[in-house]
């Protein structure tokens, strides 16, 4: 890292350097700009280095990967963070804001992505529906180290500070150690007191699932429509699984790798699903 700002193949070695160099970190979120739980985070953040807020400017939540390819972005600054805060609300999904906050704001890579705090866990088969986990996973994508930090709780009244502390520490432990490439952190936090949290699990996915359907509705001009619903099952009760870490009062940290390929499943095509046309 030669300047303190631009990422590089030399993950930071010691804090003191951390305390030399002011770094760059990149938070985001998929609740939109004015969420309770980004500002958590930015307030903790700030104890870091210097953040840089870009963030969508409505709700985005479960919009997954989605990039904007047919209508224009618009950037507005955000002055709600403070003075010390550059802020940014953007007119697209969180991965959206990521990409064109390297590529437009900054101009260069920073040396965090973080996004969150979410309002509601996103563990599990969650994540392939999360704003929240895409945005960090585009970070990744573009070479960053990369956190997504959600907390067990969907109200907006919730006490997000808790995970902010946690997030902080996560994120330095991160800068520490470098991550295998295409690797980023999925951290969930139950919603507990500090005194209550047992401690931090590094876990896998748990086995779970949503079992849902469309609910019927009218509205008033008497015409249907559907809503979404069901209820989330878990399977699992082994403690190094996401879902049943955080049941029982941890932090669960769970790696996240964006190789999507069935490495099983490869070799066994490739012996046995043989077409010929």
């Amino acid at each position: 890292m030669s300047n303190g700002l631009e990422h590089s193949k030399n993950p930071i070695k010691s804090m003191n350097k951390m305390e030399n160099q002011e770094l760059t970190i990149l938070v985001t979120n998929d609740d939109g700009i004015d969420a309770p739980g980004i500002l958590a985070l930015v307030l903790a953040m700030k104890k870091l280095g210097k953040v840089i807020v870009a963030a969508p400017d409505r709700q985005q939540s479960a919009v997954g990967h989605a990039l904007t390819v047919s209508k224009p972005l618009r950037i507005t600054k955000y002055k709600g963070f403070g003075k010390e805060v550059e802020g940014y609300a953007i007119n697209g999904t969180p991965s959206d804001c990521v990409k064109l906050a390297i590529s437009a704001i900054l101009g260069k890579k920073p040396d965090l992505v973080i996004s969150g705090i979410n309002h509601g866990q996103n563990t599990s088969v969650n994540i392939l529906y999360s704003g929240t986990v895409s945005a960090a996973t585009e970070g990744m994508l573009l070479g960053v180290p990369s956190i997504a930090v959600s907390l067990s709780a969907f109200e907006y009244s919730a006490d997000c500070s808790v995970a902010a502390e946690f997030a902080l520490e996560i994120s330095k432990k991160l800068l520490e150690n470098k991550l295998p490439k295409g690797t980023f952190l999925n951290v969930n936090v139950p919603y507990l007191t500090k005194e209550e949290i047992k401690g931090i699990k590094i876990t896998r996915h748990s086995n779970s699932h949503w079992d849902d359907f469309y609910e019927k509705r009218t509205d008033p001009f008497g015409r249907d429509y559907y809503w979404f619903s069901g209820k989330y099952k878990t399977e699992d009760e082994e403690l190094d699984s996401d879902d049943v870490a955080i049941k029982n009062g941890y932090v669960s940290i769970t790696p996240i790798h964006y190789d999507f390929t069935d490495y099983n499943a490869l070799e066994k095509l490739k012996k046995e699903f043989i077409i010929k046309i």
